[in-house]
């Protein structure tokens, strides 16, 4: 099925030139007596290549169908990343390159949404929380507010990000996955 200049939307998943984009920006516009057209950025599942494209009112772009199905984190061996279904228990291996930075928040048995598209994996979708161990930071100093009351911080799985000066390591914090900051101490 084809989508036209009006039925694309940010965060549609596409098939552009025998790959799989999913739209990461889109601007629709119509002028006078011309016809509409879109300014879209895509971006590719396979090499994560980002792509600007204008497409003119009567171009056609393949619509891709994903499922979604929960999955389990297993393991990491090398570049790649294990993860189990949890209603069938197959497993499905995705290396690293495609999963970007969500490799910062995988952690053992962490559940995740596994995006397929004809039963490949193609990528995950992290929880917007996870609740990670901070492995090493340095100790807060009593009255040190001038930066803010904040200190850089590592976790268990190698993220680093700023905390507040009264984390210790060892503590087990909740992190936003989406913008990759401190929420609060669990």
């Amino acid at each position: 099925m084809g989508l036209s200049v009006s039925d694309m939307s940010k965060g549609l998943t596409v098939k552009y030139q025998g790959e799989l984009y999913r739209i990461v920006k889109y601007e629709h516009s119509k002028r006078g007596r011309g016809d509409a057209f879109a300014r879209v950025k895509l971006k590719s599942f396979d090499t994560g290549k980002v792509l600007s494209k204008t497409f003119k009112g009567k171009e056609e772009v393949e619509k891709a169908y994903l499922d979604k199905r929960p999955l389990k984190f297993l393991y990491s061996s090398g570049e790649s990343y294990n993860f189990m279904d949890q209603t069938d228990y197959s497993q499905f291996e995705i290396l690293e390159d495609k999963l970007g930075d969500k490799v910062k928040y995988l952690k053992d048995n962490l559940e995740v949404e596994g995006l397929f598209h004809e039963r490949r994996l193609i990528s995950i979708e992290l929880p917007t929380f996870v609740e990670l161990e901070i492995t090493s930071t340095k100790p807060g100093v009593k009255g040190d507010t001038a930066s803010g009351g904040e200190k850089p911080a590592t976790l268990e799985t190698g993220l680093e990000l700023k905390v507040p000066l009264f984390v210790k390591e060892g503590a087990t914090i909740k992190v936003d996955t989406r913008e990759g900051k401190y929420v609060e101490r669990v």
